[in-house]
């Protein structure tokens, strides 16, 4: 049985479906010289051109969620900080690269895609701080009429929908060992990513695997089992003829899918 022949969990509603309709646009359809990335105009984009949204999400200082990448501001805002230390306002008043765009929050990240995309939502969630984030998103998503999916590392996270909002689609995110975003995160806890150890914790209803993962003769097993798998970041056309057999769905950036 092919992976998105699984039957859908009656409460996915719409999102099961849309898990596997369209490619999905990293961080939005961002470009060097348009919209920068996790911006309503990257967002907009991805709509106009009939794809999904994957997007990155993070808890401010006063406990909101905005749509952005990295733990520091340096990178995408110019500034020196930590976004954790940042009220929603003050995030929303940073210009990304230059441009008239600024770092949304959640909600109106959502209120601009409405039900025009899929949204992949990553919940950046620190190892030992599952929770409050969790939380947000939630609540956030109660008032939410467009398909959507929690995806991330952290299998705790996972665990805390699976136990709270068992309706709400959840993907598990994994690298490979030697993958250089897995830098941050302990050996151990690198080596069970690689290995899909933690999806006993997660409890995941999809993978979203790095290209370094694919093909993974573990996630073929989970797969004909009816566990869709998606890729990321795919960056170019020929990355993906490559491993399509094993996979569902991409993630990707830097080209048309």
């Amino acid at each position: 049985m092919r992976a998105r022949e699984r039957p859908p969990v009656e409460t996915f509603g719409a999102a099961w479906d849309a898990l596997f309709d369209r490619p999905i646009a990293h961080r939005g359809l961002w470009s060097r010289d348009g919209a920068p990335e996790n911006s309503l105009g990257a967002f907009q984009a991805a709509c106009a051109h009939d794809y999904g949204i994957e997007l990155d999400v993070q808890l401010t200082a006063d406990g909101d969620a905005v749509v952005f990448h990295d733990e520091r501001l340096e990178r995408m805002a110019g500034v020196e900080g930590r976004v954790r230390d940042h009220t929603a306002a003050e995030l929303g008043a940073l210009a990304l690269k230059g441009t008239d765009e600024t770092i949304p929050t959640l909600a109106e990240a959502l209120t601009v895609i409405g039900h025009r995309a899929m949204v992949h939502i990553e919940l950046k969630t620190p190892f030992g701080e599952v929770g409050p984030l969790e939380k947000r998103v939630s609540e956030i998503l109660i008032d939410h009429n467009g398909p959507t999916a929690i995806i991330g590392f952290n299998p705790y996270s996972h665990a805390w929908f699976a136990d709270h909002h068992p309706q709400i689609l959840r993907g598990l995110d994994s690298y490979g060992w030697n993958d250089e975003g897995a830098r941050h995160v302990a050996p151990e806890m690198r080596k069970s990513m690689a290995a899909l150890e933690h999806i006993e914790i997660a409890r995941p209803d999809f993978l979203a695997l790095g290209l370094d993962m694919l093909p993974s003769p573990k996630a073929d097993v989970l797969r004909a089992k009816g566990m869709p798998v998606i890729a990321w970041t795919v960056r170019k056309p020929e990355q993906w003829a490559a491993i399509e057999a094993h996979c569902d769905n991409l993630i990707f950036e830097g080209f048309h899918a």
